[in-house]
């Protein structure tokens, strides 16, 4: 297939992109040209600006591709700048399981309908989760329903983090600097950048449409990855009020997400477990 892929130079970008020309497909990578890309010689290149309309019309205008993996849409301009200035048979967005107002376990699809959400024009700002769910209110102005994939994704980890948040902790532990964290006993489940990836490279043939969650399989606890982090580093974790806030806080319940549309496509997700020691002790 002919796929246009918006970002993908970076983080989990890269082993989907990976995946994507190991199954043969055509793959041309729009970004901003600011960073190296990896697969410079094995597809085609094009540079915008995402978040300039010109920018994009004189990069993309006229085109068209059998599919488009949106990785970097942020807000309901960001698709508008793209879906205005470029044709797809099918329309892959990387959401968020952000978009989810509710923390709570085995949280589905269904439970965030972006088709029905208010639509607001708005370019990025500080609120992550309404941008990623304007971002997919958006699509449904110019995309049929059938045409469209969202995934959503809890946080993603893995070495190439750019964020660094699982380093967070590791670097605190390391120089013994204090850190608040809200609440150690609830379970938030996460998804490692390689799985994250080849997800989305998977989606590419199958026959589905709407959002759909991704997750390794399990949840883990701040305090087990404190655990894991001090048993690795030896030394002890320095907890605090008044220490650096720790970027998982802010959940009040256990978080989990309900997987079986995309375990039913065909896709094995990881355990947790298998490789959440193995990550902390390569930071």
């Amino acid at each position: 297939m002919n796929i246009l892929v918006v970002g993908g130079t970076r983080f989990f970008g890269i082993p989907m992109v990976e995946k994507l020309l190991s199954d043969g497909h055509d793959v041309t990578i729009a970004t901003r040209g600011l960073s190296a890309n990896p697969f410079e010689k094995s597809t085609k290149q094009i540079v915008m600006d995402r978040s300039d309309y010109e920018s994009v019309n004189a990069a993309l205008s006229g085109k068209s591709y059998d599919v488009i993996i949106d990785k970097i849409a942020y807000s309901s301009n960001d698709v508008k700048r793209l879906l205005e200035n470029v044709c797809c048979k099918k329309y892959i967005q990387m959401s968020s399981c952000a978009v989810y107002f509710d923390n709570k376990e085995n949280i589905s699809e269904e439970e965030f309908d972006s088709r029905k959400y208010p639509l607001v024009w708005m370019d990025r700002n500080d609120d992550y989760a309404e941008g990623k769910r304007q971002a997919e209110r958006a699509t449904f102005e110019y995309m049929d329903e059938s045409d469209c994939i969202f995934v959503r994704y809890p946080v993603v980890m893995g070495p190439n983090d750019y964020t660094k948040r699982l380093e967070f902790y590791v670097e605190h532990i390391k120089h013994e600097m204090p850190m608040y964290v809200d609440n150690l006993n609830y379970g938030m489940e996460f998804i490692h950048e390689i799985e994250a990836g080849r997800f989305i490279a998977h989606l590419v043939n199958q026959d589905i449409r709407g959002a759909i969650n991704g997750s390794s399989n399990g949840m883990i606890t701040a305090k087990e990855i404190i655990e894991i982090a001090e048993n690795a580093i030896k030394k002890k974790a320095v907890l605090d009020r008044a220490g650096d806030i720790s970027p998982y806080n802010g959940t009040t319940a256990n978080l989990s997400y309900d997987t079986t549309k995309a375990i039913q496509s065909g896709f094995v997700f990881s355990n947790i477990n298998d490789w959440i020691s193995e990550l902390i002790n390569e930071i």
